[in-house]
């Protein structure tokens, strides 16, 4: 025991130095210092962030689709899921935060995160391979967001490849012109804080075209396909708003103010757009729901993402009422106008708030209104331009894009499952089980 102990403190004692020189090593690459507290609140974040995915919107879907096709629903998002984080380590890192010289795709050698070790984020005290981390959570959720839009009908083949491939030809390529230094950022000067236009106009988008080309599912709009647990759908938007937490509060890549900033402005737009929502359906139908309540919140934090360290906490409290004015009747525009089987309402929830959170960010960030204020020589009318080009931009080249995408993959994997499939439920048909075993 004594030879064992005396090996230990011989250990630690080289360790020590090892260590301090590492670390040195590191400044001296990056030219400045990890900050440990900095680099562990993102690290943190990347984890709540993964957990809006898997289980919050897994439970959340879930909850709001029939029994037959709950469990279709979670290895759907977990296998995006899993499939994109692999692509985005291997490649979609790279085409999004690569060298930004041209503008449109990132480039260098950053292939599989190769030169990144030792690494600082730009100017941050964040390291690189934190950075990646996180960025990979939010390339992981985004394109689960759109199985909302198939949900029920869609064949387990095609959304996995489609989903894949659209995480590297719509998500990557708009990430880099917004959040790394691309065209959309430093020409135009569109601002984007943590995804309204990066994940939610891209996926909104997506889902909305998507729908169209899956097709309806059967019965609708005639049938009443109500959810089979509210319930489980509460449970997992309220997973979603405390993940969010991260979502917002990690992309200040820092453990400061403006984390706090975002997070305050993130549960105001939360809490008010939920409030809302349920005052609205109180007055249309007769009686606030746990469903609505969920929605709601959901859509004010789509909306305030965007601004969410922009504006001030006033400034996200008209956000969250306006993100549920707008949402709401976009729902029945879009299913009972359009009669568009946009099943769990992905573009009307994400894609219309996330695009409307990136508008009214140009009014709210305004200094008189308590925002961060605008860049030197930048009006209120020059900052609302920039973000209509940015959403509309990200809006037609993901419409485009995903239409393309979805119908080439269909050559290979066929968009829906049989008839009879659709009937008898896509975790028996696509997965060989029930969600649910009675006795």
């Amino acid at each position: 025991m004594r030879r064992i102990a005396a090996c230990a403190v011989a250990a630690v004692g080289g360790l020590v130095p090892a260590v301090a020189l590492a670390q040195a090593d590191a400044a001296q690459v990056t030219g400045g210092a990890l900050d440990t507290g900095d680099n562990a609140w993102v690290l943190v974040c990347s984890a709540l962030v993964l957990l809006m995915t898997i289980p919050g919107l897994s439970l959340f879907y879930g909850g709001l689709v029939r029994t037959r096709n709950f469990l279709s629903v979670m290895v759907q998002v977990g296998a995006v899921a899993a499939v994109v984080s692999l692509l985005w380590i291997v490649a979609g890192y790279r085409l999004a935060f690569g060298d930004p010289s041209n503008g449109w795709i990132g480039t260098g050698n950053t292939w599989m995160l190769n030169n990144t070790i030792d690494l600082l984020r730009g100017d941050s005290a964040v390291s690189e391979r934190t950075f990646a981390l996180f960025q990979l959570t939010f390339a992981a959720i985004t394109p689960a967001l759109m199985i909302g839009a198939w949900v029920e009908r869609a064949r387990f083949g095609w959304v996995v490849t489609f989903c894949a491939l659209w995480s590297l030809v719509v998500y990557a390529p708009v990430a880099h012109w917004i959040w790394g230094d691309g065209w959309l950022a430093t020409t135009m000067g569109t601002k984007d804080f943590a995804g309204g236009i990066v994940v939610h106009t891209t996926a909104g988008v997506s889902a909305l075209v998507a729908a169209l080309l899956v097709g309806k599912r059967q019965g609708f709009p005639k049938q009443l396909m109500l959810p089979h647990s509210a319930a489980m759908a509460m449970l997992g938007g309220g997973l979603l708003w405390v993940g969010w937490f991260g979502f917002n509060g990690g992309s200040a890549l820092a453990a400061d103010d403006n984390a706090s900033t975002a997070i305050i402005n993130t549960q105001l737009g939360a809490s008010v757009a939920a409030l809302v929502w349920l005052a609205i359906e109180k007055f249309r139908v007769g009686k606030p729901t746990g469903v609505g309540f969920a929605t709601g919140a959901i859509a004010g934090l789509a909306t305030i993402t965007p601004a969410a360290m922009f504006v001030s906490p006033g400034g996200a409290i008209v956000m969250g009422a306006l993100a549920a004015v707008v949402c709401f009747p976009m729902i029945q525009l879009i299913k009972r106008r359009l009669k568009i089987d946009d099943s769990l309402d992905v573009f009307a929830v994400h894609g219309v708030g996330g695009m409307t959170g990136s508008l009214l960010l140009a009014v709210f960030m305004s200094s008189s209104l308590g925002g961060v204020g605008y860049d030197d020589g930048v009006t209120m009318l020059q900052q609302f331009f920039s973000q209509i080009v940015g959403v509309g931009a990200v809006a037609i080249y993901s419409a485009i894009a995903t239409a393309v995408l979805a119908v080439l993959v269909s050559l290979a994997v066929p968009m829906r499952v049989s008839e009879d499939d659709e009937r008898e439920g896509l975790d028996l048909a696509s997965h060989g089980e029930r969600a649910w075993e009675f006795d």
